[in-house]
Protein backbone atom coordinates (compact mmCIF):
# COMPACT_ATOMS: atom_id res chain seq x y z
CA UNK A 1 0.00 0.00 0.00
CA UNK A 2 3.14 2.45 1.15
CA UNK A 3 4.77 1.83 -2.88
CA UNK A 4 1.39 2.47 -4.29
CA UNK A 5 0.61 5.45 -2.03
CA UNK A 6 4.77 6.76 -3.05
CA UNK A 7 3.79 5.59 -6.91
CA UNK A 8 0.42 7.96 -6.76
CA UNK A 9 2.23 11.17 -5.53
CA UNK A 10 5.45 10.57 -7.99
CA UNK A 11 2.51 10.05 -10.77
CA UNK A 12 0.94 13.50 -9.88
CA UNK A 13 3.73 15.10 -9.42
CA UNK A 14 5.10 14.37 -13.11
CA UNK A 15 1.41 15.81 -13.84
CA UNK A 16 1.72 18.83 -11.93
CA UNK A 17 5.16 19.64 -13.30
CA UNK A 18 3.90 19.14 -16.74
CA UNK A 19 1.18 21.28 -16.19
CA UNK A 20 4.05 23.60 -14.83
CA UNK A 21 5.90 23.06 -18.38
CA UNK A 22 3.04 23.53 -20.18
CA UNK A 23 1.98 26.92 -18.16
CA UNK A 24 5.37 27.95 -19.00
CA UNK A 25 5.99 27.74 -22.43
CA UNK A 26 2.29 29.45 -23.19
CA UNK A 27 3.67 32.82 -20.50
CA UNK A 28 4.44 35.41 -22.73
CA UNK A 29 7.37 36.09 -21.43
CA UNK A 30 9.15 32.83 -22.31
CA UNK A 31 10.44 33.37 -25.96
CA UNK A 32 13.48 31.80 -27.38
CA UNK A 33 14.13 34.96 -29.99
CA UNK A 34 15.99 32.47 -32.08
CA UNK A 35 17.07 28.57 -32.51
CA UNK A 36 16.54 26.21 -35.47
CA UNK A 37 12.58 26.19 -35.47
CA UNK A 38 12.35 30.00 -34.64
CA UNK A 39 14.26 30.90 -38.08
CA UNK A 40 12.61 27.84 -40.14
CA UNK A 41 9.29 29.78 -39.31
CA UNK A 42 11.05 33.13 -40.56
CA UNK A 43 12.61 31.28 -43.25
CA UNK A 44 9.01 29.60 -44.20
CA UNK A 45 7.16 33.28 -43.58
CA UNK A 46 9.70 34.19 -46.37
CA UNK A 47 8.63 32.32 -48.94
CA UNK A 48 5.38 32.68 -47.99
CA UNK A 49 5.08 36.72 -48.14
CA UNK A 50 7.15 36.13 -51.13
CA UNK A 51 4.25 34.67 -53.05
CA UNK A 52 1.25 36.65 -50.92
CA UNK A 53 2.60 40.07 -50.37
CA UNK A 54 4.95 40.13 -53.19
CA UNK A 55 2.76 39.64 -55.88
CA UNK A 56 0.12 42.70 -54.44
CA UNK A 57 3.47 44.68 -54.56
CA UNK A 58 3.27 44.44 -58.15
CA UNK A 59 -0.62 45.11 -58.65
CA UNK A 60 0.58 48.03 -60.96
CA UNK A 61 1.41 45.54 -63.60
CA UNK A 62 -2.15 44.05 -63.37
CA UNK A 63 -3.87 47.59 -63.49
CA UNK A 64 -1.81 48.27 -66.13
CA UNK A 65 -2.51 44.97 -68.57
CA UNK A 66 -6.16 45.15 -68.05
CA UNK A 67 -6.68 48.65 -68.64
CA UNK A 68 -4.41 48.32 -71.81
CA UNK A 69 -5.98 44.78 -72.60
CA UNK A 70 -8.84 42.56 -71.53
CA UNK A 71 -10.83 44.97 -69.78
CA UNK A 72 -9.98 48.41 -72.36
CA UNK A 73 -13.91 48.70 -72.14
CA UNK A 74 -13.94 49.71 -68.19
CA UNK A 75 -12.84 52.42 -66.57
CA UNK A 76 -9.69 52.90 -64.31
CA UNK A 77 -11.61 52.98 -61.07
CA UNK A 78 -13.87 49.88 -62.16
CA UNK A 79 -11.00 48.07 -62.70
CA UNK A 80 -9.07 49.35 -59.45
CA UNK A 81 -11.42 47.03 -57.81
CA UNK A 82 -10.25 43.56 -58.88
CA UNK A 83 -6.56 44.64 -57.17
CA UNK A 84 -8.02 46.05 -54.40
CA UNK A 85 -10.02 43.25 -53.15
CA UNK A 86 -7.83 40.92 -53.58
CA UNK A 87 -5.56 42.82 -51.25
CA UNK A 88 -8.58 43.98 -48.96
CA UNK A 89 -9.57 40.26 -48.97
CA UNK A 90 -6.16 38.96 -48.08
CA UNK A 91 -5.93 41.44 -45.02
CA UNK A 92 -9.40 41.33 -43.76
CA UNK A 93 -9.15 37.33 -43.95
CA UNK A 94 -7.66 37.83 -40.55
CA UNK A 95 -11.34 38.42 -39.23
CA UNK A 96 -12.00 34.45 -39.80
CA UNK A 97 -8.43 33.10 -39.41
CA UNK A 98 -6.67 35.12 -36.79
CA UNK A 99 -9.18 33.03 -34.43
CA UNK A 100 -8.68 29.91 -36.17
CA UNK A 101 -5.24 30.08 -35.55
CA UNK A 102 -4.95 30.41 -32.38
CA UNK A 103 -7.77 27.62 -31.71
CA UNK A 104 -6.35 25.27 -34.16
CA UNK A 105 -2.98 26.51 -35.26
CA UNK A 106 -1.83 27.10 -38.83
CA UNK A 107 -1.09 23.42 -40.67
CA UNK A 108 -3.93 23.30 -42.00
CA UNK A 109 -4.63 27.22 -42.52
CA UNK A 110 -1.13 26.87 -44.67
CA UNK A 111 -1.80 24.18 -46.36
CA UNK A 112 -5.86 24.98 -47.74
CA UNK A 113 -4.88 28.36 -48.45
CA UNK A 114 -1.90 26.99 -50.62
CA UNK A 115 -4.58 25.10 -52.59
CA UNK A 116 -6.77 28.13 -52.78
CA UNK A 117 -4.02 30.36 -53.85
CA UNK A 118 -3.08 28.54 -56.49
CA UNK A 119 -6.27 27.40 -57.83
CA UNK A 120 -7.34 30.83 -58.07
CA UNK A 121 -3.98 31.79 -59.84
CA UNK A 122 -4.94 28.98 -62.04
CA UNK A 123 -8.43 30.01 -62.88
CA UNK A 124 -7.26 33.70 -63.49
CA UNK A 125 -5.13 32.50 -66.31
CA UNK A 126 -8.46 31.23 -67.98
CA UNK A 127 -10.49 34.44 -67.47
CA UNK A 128 -11.37 37.01 -69.95
CA UNK A 129 -14.37 38.57 -68.53
CA UNK A 130 -14.08 41.39 -65.84
CA UNK A 131 -16.53 38.84 -63.48
CA UNK A 132 -14.04 35.83 -63.79
CA UNK A 133 -11.22 37.89 -63.31
CA UNK A 134 -13.05 39.55 -60.08
CA UNK A 135 -14.08 36.18 -58.89
CA UNK A 136 -10.72 34.11 -59.43
CA UNK A 137 -8.03 36.62 -58.37
CA UNK A 138 -9.83 39.09 -55.72
CA UNK A 139 -11.97 35.98 -54.32
CA UNK A 140 -10.58 32.70 -54.72
CA UNK A 141 -7.32 33.77 -54.79
CA UNK A 142 -7.54 36.35 -51.80
CA UNK A 143 -9.09 34.25 -49.63
CA UNK A 144 -6.24 31.50 -50.09
CA UNK A 145 -3.01 33.81 -49.73
CA UNK A 146 -5.47 35.39 -46.29
CA UNK A 147 -4.89 32.42 -44.97
CA UNK A 148 -1.30 31.62 -45.63
CA UNK A 149 -0.51 35.46 -45.01
CA UNK A 150 -2.05 35.14 -40.98
CA UNK A 151 -0.76 32.37 -40.62
CA UNK A 152 2.67 33.77 -40.54
CA UNK A 153 2.24 37.14 -38.98
CA UNK A 154 0.78 35.15 -36.35
CA UNK A 155 3.29 32.28 -36.00
CA UNK A 156 6.45 34.06 -35.98
CA UNK A 157 5.28 36.37 -33.73
CA UNK A 158 5.31 33.49 -31.00
CA UNK A 159 8.84 32.64 -31.28
CA UNK A 160 10.65 36.27 -30.88
CA UNK A 161 10.21 39.73 -28.01
CA UNK A 162 13.21 41.33 -28.16
CA UNK A 163 14.34 40.90 -31.65
CA UNK A 164 10.66 40.62 -32.62
CA UNK A 165 10.80 43.97 -35.81
CA UNK A 166 13.96 42.25 -36.41
CA UNK A 167 12.57 39.19 -37.16
CA UNK A 168 9.53 40.10 -38.95
CA UNK A 169 11.71 42.95 -41.22
CA UNK A 170 13.28 39.64 -42.57
CA UNK A 171 10.09 37.42 -42.99
CA UNK A 172 8.83 40.90 -45.10
CA UNK A 173 11.58 41.02 -46.64
CA UNK A 174 10.27 38.05 -48.96
CA UNK A 175 7.59 40.63 -50.17
CA UNK A 176 10.15 43.04 -51.06
CA UNK A 177 12.50 40.58 -53.55
CA UNK A 178 8.80 39.35 -54.99
CA UNK A 179 8.30 43.05 -55.39
CA UNK A 180 11.31 42.98 -57.58
CA UNK A 181 11.39 39.63 -58.99
CA UNK A 182 7.56 39.15 -59.99
CA UNK A 183 6.89 42.70 -62.00
CA UNK A 184 10.07 42.08 -64.39
CA UNK A 185 8.86 38.74 -64.86
CA UNK A 186 5.58 39.40 -65.67
CA UNK A 187 6.42 42.19 -68.17
CA UNK A 188 8.69 40.33 -69.88
CA UNK A 189 6.63 37.16 -70.21
CA UNK A 190 3.20 38.49 -71.22
CA UNK A 191 4.64 39.78 -74.27
CA UNK A 192 6.50 36.77 -75.01
CA UNK A 193 4.10 33.88 -74.05
CA UNK A 194 0.68 35.68 -73.34
CA UNK A 195 -0.47 36.42 -69.88
CA UNK A 196 -2.30 33.02 -69.08
CA UNK A 197 0.79 31.23 -69.60
CA UNK A 198 2.40 33.85 -67.40
CA UNK A 199 0.00 33.41 -64.49
CA UNK A 200 0.83 29.56 -65.10
CA UNK A 201 4.09 29.64 -64.69
CA UNK A 202 3.52 31.93 -61.54
CA UNK A 203 1.34 29.84 -60.14
CA UNK A 204 3.48 26.70 -60.60
CA UNK A 205 6.13 28.57 -58.63
CA UNK A 206 4.13 29.40 -56.00
CA UNK A 207 3.28 26.31 -55.20
CA UNK A 208 6.79 25.22 -54.79
CA UNK A 209 7.74 28.06 -52.30
CA UNK A 210 4.73 27.66 -50.78
CA UNK A 211 5.51 24.09 -50.17
CA UNK A 212 8.52 24.93 -48.10
CA UNK A 213 6.37 27.43 -46.32
CA UNK A 214 4.00 24.35 -44.94
CA UNK A 215 6.39 22.55 -44.06
CA UNK A 216 8.97 24.87 -41.99
CA UNK A 217 6.28 27.08 -40.03
CA UNK A 218 5.42 26.04 -37.04
CA UNK A 219 4.28 28.12 -34.01
CA UNK A 220 5.75 28.05 -30.81
CA UNK A 221 2.71 28.21 -28.32
CA UNK A 222 0.60 25.06 -28.75
CA UNK A 223 -3.23 25.65 -29.79
CA UNK A 224 -5.71 26.10 -27.48
CA UNK A 225 -9.25 25.01 -28.75
CA UNK A 226 -11.84 27.55 -27.16
CA UNK A 227 -15.59 28.90 -28.03
CA UNK A 228 -15.61 31.87 -30.27
CA UNK A 229 -16.93 35.13 -27.50
CA UNK A 230 -17.70 38.66 -28.96
CA UNK A 231 -16.72 40.00 -25.99
CA UNK A 232 -12.83 38.41 -26.42
CA UNK A 233 -12.72 39.08 -29.82
CA UNK A 234 -13.66 43.01 -29.56
CA UNK A 235 -11.89 43.61 -25.92
CA UNK A 236 -8.87 44.90 -27.66
CA UNK A 237 -10.21 47.78 -29.31
CA UNK A 238 -11.58 49.09 -25.76
CA UNK A 239 -7.42 49.43 -25.10
CA UNK A 240 -6.67 52.95 -25.90
CA UNK A 241 -3.13 52.04 -27.09
CA UNK A 242 -4.34 49.37 -29.70
CA UNK A 243 -7.37 51.26 -30.90
CA UNK A 244 -5.14 54.43 -31.56
CA UNK A 245 -2.46 52.00 -33.43
CA UNK A 246 -5.00 50.41 -35.51
CA UNK A 247 -6.79 53.72 -36.74
CA UNK A 248 -3.40 55.40 -37.17
CA UNK A 249 -2.17 52.23 -39.63
CA UNK A 250 -6.13 53.12 -41.24
CA UNK A 251 -5.37 56.13 -42.21
CA UNK A 252 -1.66 55.45 -43.35
CA UNK A 253 -2.44 52.59 -45.31
CA UNK A 254 -5.35 54.05 -46.78
CA UNK A 255 -2.70 56.18 -48.88
CA UNK A 256 -0.10 53.70 -48.54
CA UNK A 257 -0.85 51.43 -52.24
CA UNK A 258 -1.61 54.23 -54.40
CA UNK A 259 2.02 54.86 -55.58
CA UNK A 260 2.25 51.00 -56.09
CA UNK A 261 -0.90 51.01 -58.12
CA UNK A 262 -0.56 54.48 -60.02
CA UNK A 263 3.13 55.49 -60.12
CA UNK A 264 3.35 53.62 -63.69
CA UNK A 265 0.76 55.28 -65.04
CA UNK A 266 1.24 58.61 -63.56
CA UNK A 267 4.72 58.86 -64.82
CA UNK A 268 4.02 57.74 -68.43
CA UNK A 269 1.75 60.64 -68.41
CA UNK A 270 4.21 63.03 -66.96
CA UNK A 271 6.18 61.69 -70.24
CA UNK A 272 8.41 58.85 -68.44
CA UNK A 273 9.19 56.35 -71.63
CA UNK A 274 7.07 52.86 -70.76
CA UNK A 275 10.76 50.71 -70.72
CA UNK A 276 11.24 52.93 -68.05
CA UNK A 277 8.11 52.80 -66.14
CA UNK A 278 8.45 49.14 -66.18
CA UNK A 279 10.65 49.43 -63.94
CA UNK A 280 9.43 51.82 -60.77
CA UNK A 281 8.13 49.08 -59.30
CA UNK A 282 10.91 46.91 -59.05
CA UNK A 283 13.02 49.75 -57.85
CA UNK A 284 10.16 50.65 -55.12
CA UNK A 285 10.51 46.94 -54.12
CA UNK A 286 14.31 46.63 -54.22
CA UNK A 287 14.72 49.88 -51.67
CA UNK A 288 11.98 48.53 -49.39
CA UNK A 289 14.42 45.29 -49.06
CA UNK A 290 16.69 47.25 -46.69
CA UNK A 291 13.50 49.74 -45.39
CA UNK A 292 12.03 46.06 -44.62
CA UNK A 293 15.22 44.78 -42.28
CA UNK A 294 17.50 47.81 -41.22
CA UNK A 295 14.82 49.66 -39.05
CA UNK A 296 13.25 46.33 -37.81
CA UNK A 297 17.09 46.05 -36.01
CA UNK A 298 16.97 49.69 -35.12
CA UNK A 299 13.53 49.62 -33.63
CA UNK A 300 14.14 46.51 -31.22
CA UNK A 301 17.00 49.55 -29.74
CA UNK A 302 15.30 52.63 -30.11
CA UNK A 303 11.57 51.59 -29.53
CA UNK A 304 9.03 50.33 -32.14
CA UNK A 305 6.43 52.99 -31.72
CA UNK A 306 9.23 55.71 -32.25
CA UNK A 307 10.77 54.16 -35.23
CA UNK A 308 6.57 53.65 -36.73
CA UNK A 309 6.41 58.08 -36.49
CA UNK A 310 9.27 58.98 -38.16
CA UNK A 311 9.10 56.57 -40.85
CA UNK A 312 5.05 57.37 -41.42
CA UNK A 313 6.00 60.93 -41.12
CA UNK A 314 8.81 60.71 -44.01
CA UNK A 315 6.45 58.86 -46.22
CA UNK A 316 3.65 62.17 -45.81
CA UNK A 317 6.96 63.98 -46.42
CA UNK A 318 8.22 62.71 -49.38
CA UNK A 319 4.61 62.15 -51.25
CA UNK A 320 4.09 66.05 -50.43
CA UNK A 321 7.34 67.21 -51.26
CA UNK A 322 8.60 65.55 -53.87
CA UNK A 323 6.08 63.29 -55.68
CA UNK A 324 3.72 66.16 -56.65
CA UNK A 325 6.41 68.54 -57.72
CA UNK A 326 8.34 66.15 -59.29
CA UNK A 327 8.17 66.16 -62.81
CA UNK A 328 11.85 64.72 -63.98
CA UNK A 329 12.61 61.15 -64.71
CA UNK A 330 15.54 61.87 -62.09
CA UNK A 331 12.71 62.94 -59.56
CA UNK A 332 10.34 60.17 -60.13
CA UNK A 333 13.44 57.76 -59.68
CA UNK A 334 14.29 59.23 -56.45
CA UNK A 335 10.76 59.16 -54.96
CA UNK A 336 10.11 55.80 -55.64
CA UNK A 337 13.43 54.61 -53.96
CA UNK A 338 12.95 56.84 -50.47
CA UNK A 339 9.40 55.79 -50.98
CA UNK A 340 9.96 51.66 -51.08
CA UNK A 341 12.42 52.37 -47.95
CA UNK A 342 9.80 54.36 -45.79
CA UNK A 343 6.82 52.20 -47.38
CA UNK A 344 8.52 49.18 -46.68
CA UNK A 345 9.28 50.31 -43.22
CA UNK A 346 5.59 50.83 -42.20
CA UNK A 347 4.81 46.87 -43.46
CA UNK A 348 7.29 45.18 -41.43
CA UNK A 349 6.63 47.41 -38.20
CA UNK A 350 2.91 47.15 -38.24
CA UNK A 351 3.13 43.63 -36.63
CA UNK A 352 5.61 43.98 -34.13
CA UNK A 353 3.55 47.07 -32.51
CA UNK A 354 0.40 44.92 -32.39
CA UNK A 355 2.19 41.93 -30.89
CA UNK A 356 4.25 44.95 -28.30
CA UNK A 357 0.85 45.87 -26.91
CA UNK A 358 -0.86 42.77 -26.71
CA UNK A 359 -1.12 39.30 -25.11
CA UNK A 360 1.12 36.79 -27.08
CA UNK A 361 -2.18 34.19 -26.50
CA UNK A 362 -4.70 36.06 -28.62
CA UNK A 363 -1.85 37.28 -31.04
CA UNK A 364 -4.14 35.83 -33.82
CA UNK A 365 -7.08 37.64 -32.81
CA UNK A 366 -5.50 41.09 -32.16
CA UNK A 367 -3.67 41.07 -35.40
CA UNK A 368 -6.77 39.87 -37.21
CA UNK A 369 -8.42 42.84 -35.35
CA UNK A 370 -5.84 45.39 -36.70
CA UNK A 371 -5.69 43.97 -40.06
CA UNK A 372 -9.19 43.81 -40.18
CA UNK A 373 -9.67 47.68 -40.30
CA UNK A 374 -6.27 48.11 -42.36
CA UNK A 375 -7.65 45.97 -45.02
CA UNK A 376 -11.30 48.71 -45.44
CA UNK A 377 -8.66 51.11 -46.46
CA UNK A 378 -6.75 49.10 -48.86
CA UNK A 379 -10.34 48.17 -50.45
CA UNK A 380 -11.26 51.37 -50.82
CA UNK A 381 -8.47 53.42 -51.30
CA UNK A 382 -7.46 52.78 -55.08
CA UNK A 383 -10.94 53.03 -56.38
CA UNK A 384 -11.52 56.22 -54.17
CA UNK A 385 -8.12 57.90 -55.75
CA UNK A 386 -9.31 56.55 -59.24
CA UNK A 387 -12.10 58.31 -58.94
CA UNK A 388 -10.42 61.64 -57.88
CA UNK A 389 -8.16 60.46 -60.92
CA UNK A 390 -11.48 60.98 -63.40
CA UNK A 391 -13.16 63.49 -61.89
CA UNK A 392 -10.08 65.39 -62.55
CA UNK A 393 -10.09 65.15 -65.88
CA UNK A 394 -7.22 62.70 -65.78
CA UNK A 395 -5.32 64.37 -63.54
CA UNK A 396 -3.04 62.94 -61.02
CA UNK A 397 -2.59 65.83 -58.14
CA UNK A 398 -5.67 65.00 -56.22
CA UNK A 399 -4.63 61.51 -55.84
CA UNK A 400 -0.62 62.64 -54.81
CA UNK A 401 -2.55 65.28 -52.01
CA UNK A 402 -4.65 62.49 -51.14
CA UNK A 403 -2.32 60.03 -50.42
CA UNK A 404 0.08 62.72 -48.48
CA UNK A 405 -2.57 63.97 -46.46
CA UNK A 406 -3.55 60.15 -45.30
CA UNK A 407 -0.12 59.70 -44.62
CA UNK A 408 0.62 62.56 -42.17
CA UNK A 409 -3.01 61.94 -40.51
CA UNK A 410 -1.58 57.78 -40.05
CA UNK A 411 1.58 59.84 -38.53
CA UNK A 412 0.07 61.95 -36.13
CA UNK A 413 -2.35 59.31 -34.71
CA UNK A 414 0.68 57.18 -33.93
CA UNK A 415 2.36 59.71 -32.03
CA UNK A 416 -1.23 59.64 -29.85
CA UNK A 417 -0.66 55.99 -29.54
CA UNK A 418 2.28 56.62 -28.13
CA UNK A 419 1.76 59.33 -25.78
CA UNK A 420 -1.49 57.10 -23.83
CA UNK A 421 1.58 54.85 -23.45
CA UNK A 422 4.31 56.73 -21.73
CA UNK A 423 3.39 60.41 -22.10
CA UNK A 424 6.16 62.88 -23.72
CA UNK A 425 8.83 60.90 -22.10
CA UNK A 426 11.65 59.81 -24.36
CA UNK A 427 12.41 56.58 -23.13
CA UNK A 428 11.96 53.40 -25.38
CA UNK A 429 8.63 52.70 -26.38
Amino acid sequence: MLQLCNMSEKINGVASADTSTAAHNTSADDFPDGGLQAWFAVLGGWCGMFCTFGLLNCVGVFEEYYVRGPLAAFGLSTVSWITSTQLWLMIFGGVVFGPVFDTYGPRWLLILGTLSYVFGLMMTSLSSAYYQFFLSQSIVAGAGSSAIFNSLVSSVATWFSRRRAAAFGIMISGASVGGVVLPIMLTQMIPTVGFPWTIRVLGFLFLVLLAVTCATVRPRIPPQPRPFAWATFLAGFTDAPFALTVTASFLFVWGLFLPFTYIALQAQQRGMDITLTNYLLPIINAVSIVGRILPGIVADRLGRFNVMIFITALCALIVLALWIPGRSNTALIIFAMVFGFSSGSFISLGPSLVAQISDIRQIGVRTGNAYALQSLAALTGSPLAGAIVKANGGDFLGLQVFCGVCMAAGSVVFVAARWVQVGWSLRKV
